[in-house]
């Protein structure tokens, strides 16, 4: 499915966010933070700073932008503690603005959030 799915253009961020996934089946849902390093409109590389195992399946939440609950599932683990996702649904482009608005990357400094619609 992924393989004839189109490559969306990456770009560099730098967003507080957080992991959550169930440990124990159903009954306790854990969360971890992590930093979104690179965004597109269909995948992700988030920094992990601490080691530990990540499900295939999980929710990745961005507070600052007030985006919860993107589905991910996990695509590749590296070995500088970053790991590359894919998103279950597309990004709309204002939540990509909003992400980018509140990022602390010098290349959105500029960005202003559009409060119109």
């Amino acid at each position: 499915m992924y393989d004839r799915e189109a490559r969306f253009k990456m770009e560099d961020t730098m967003n507080a966010a957080r992991i959550e996934y169930t440990e124990k089946g159903v009954m306790h849902m854990a969360s971890r933070r992590c930093d979104i390093v690179r965004i597109s409109l269909s995948s992700a590389v988030l920094a992990i700073l601490t080691q530990y195992n990540l499900p295939k399946q999980f929710y990745l939440d961005i507070p600052d932008a007030r985006i919860t609950k993107i589905g991910c599932m996990l695509m590749r683990v590296n070995a500088n503690n970053t790991v590359e996702v894919r998103f279950l649904r597309l990004l709309t482009q204002k939540e990509l603005n909003r992400i980018f608005v509140y990022s602390t990357h010098p290349a959105h400094r500029d960005r202003v959030l559009d409060i119109r619609g």
